[in-house]
């Protein structure tokens, strides 16, 4: 009796993370929709309509969808944007007047991106203002072994904290050019520490290169402003998006004391 009551809960558990995962896929495919049908939405996600009404029945009780719509499509709820609104990062809200003045000097995409787990989350993005430019939304998530942000941000961990990633993470291959070893992106993070500057040459996609740098928060959280460059302009301007970069990070440094943050970081890596 003891051991079925044992086995339950981790079966309700199991349940209950993949409801939530279905409908979280459910709320990304409706991002940017004016509007779904319960058909449209199944066929998007890969699910039974059925499983899909229940899931948008509980998604509609808390507002989190509306059928609004004529015809009673669906969309996203205004209970997402009380949330959305209520959502706050000290390090972007500080950083982000240094961000828009480093596109407007580059006149390229720059983007913020927070440390989260094995993952680099976008947490602001400034447009560039040329016709063929590097855009991402706001919210979305890119590894770490293969872009100029997640590689900054791994060469700002300390040893421990590094060690336990390695547990973790899987080098994927994006593109011919990814790095597949841990042996290959150590060497490529010792660079980095020295120089403070990560790239990606397309190695997270084809076409686009990004420079990289990180910051620290006052609290300690890890962050990096990369400029993500068409590879047509890239090769011309990178000296140029070099200094510019590092010119905002010293900037951003200055007000949230990140560069001491980073010396100690550094040292405690060497130790």
């Amino acid at each position: 009796m003891v051991e079925r009551f044992k086995t339950k809960p981790k079966a309700r558990d199991r349940n209950g993370v993949q409801v939530i995962a279905r409908a979280a896929e459910i709320l990304r495919a409706l991002e940017g929709s004016n509007g779904m049908s319960l058909g449209q939405l199944a066929g998007r996600v890969s699910l039974p309509k059925s499983t899909v009404q229940r899931i948008i029945n509980a998604l509609d009780s808390e507002n989190f969808v509306v059928s609004a719509c004529p015809g009673g499509r669906l969309r996203l709820g205004p209970a997402l944007v009380r949330i959305a609104h209520s959502i706050r990062f000290p390090i972007a809200e500080t950083a982000r007047p240094y961000l828009q003045e480093l596109s407007e000097k580059t006149g390229e995409t720059v983007d913020l991106a927070v440390l989260d787990g094995e993952k680099a989350v976008f947490v602001d993005q400034i447009p560039g203002s040329h016709r063929l430019r590097a855009v991402s939304a706001i919210g979305v998530s890119f590894p770490l072994h293969c872009t100029a942000n997640g590689k900054a941000m791994l060469a700002a961990l300390d040893a421990k904290e590094l060690s336990r990633l390695k547990k973790r993470m899987r080098l994927t291959a994006f593109t011919e050019n990814s790095i597949r070893s841990w042996e290959k992106l150590e060497q490529e993070l010792l660079r980095i520490r020295e120089t403070e500057l990560a790239y990606d040459r397309e190695e997270h996609s084809i076409g686009i290169s990004a420079i990289g740098t990180a910051i620290i928060g006052l609290e300690g959280e890890i962050a990096a402003i990369t400029i993500p460059t068409p590879m047509v302009r890239f090769a011309k301007k990178e000296p140029e998006l070099a200094k510019a970069l590092q010119l905002c990070r010293d900037a951003v440094d200055r007000i949230l004391g990140g560069a001491p943050s980073r010396r100690r970081l550094a040292g405690s890596f060497a130790e």
